[in-house]
């Protein structure tokens, strides 16, 4: 199979933060690998410090690993990844970041206890 080459621009950072920043990652994937294993592998092979949440008992039915990709609120265990553009991710919008690409998720209510 032909390896193909993914560019993916990660916003980091932490809420203390007052400015994002992007950092851009490069890796090499084969028809079909998800924006989730590009997340896993860039983990594992080029920064460890990245945070991302994931939990994947069942595609889509865990809701971890919601993110924006492109602007667009999506699965990054379903969504593939592309080699014709470099594709945004940045943490859900709307939820108080923790750090990186992993938000608060629990209800209000849970928050409570």
């Amino acid at each position: 199979m032909t390896k193909h080459t993914a560019r993916l621009r990660v916003r980091r950072g932490t809420a203390d933060e007052p400015q994002p920043r992007y950092e851009e990652f490069a890796l090499p994937f084969e028809p079909g690998t998800t924006v989730l294993d590009a997340l896993i592998a860039i983990r594992r092979q080029q920064d460890p410090s990245l945070a991302i949440r994931y939990s994947c008992i069942n595609a889509n039915v865990c809701k971890e690993c919601l993110i924006a990709i492109d602007g667009v609120i999506d699965y990054a265990c379903t969504t593939r990844l592309r080699d014709d553009k470099v594709m945004t991710l940045e943490p859900l919008p709307g939820k108080p970041l923790l750090r990186d690409l992993v938000t608060e998720i629990r209800p209000p209510r849970e928050r409570l206890k």
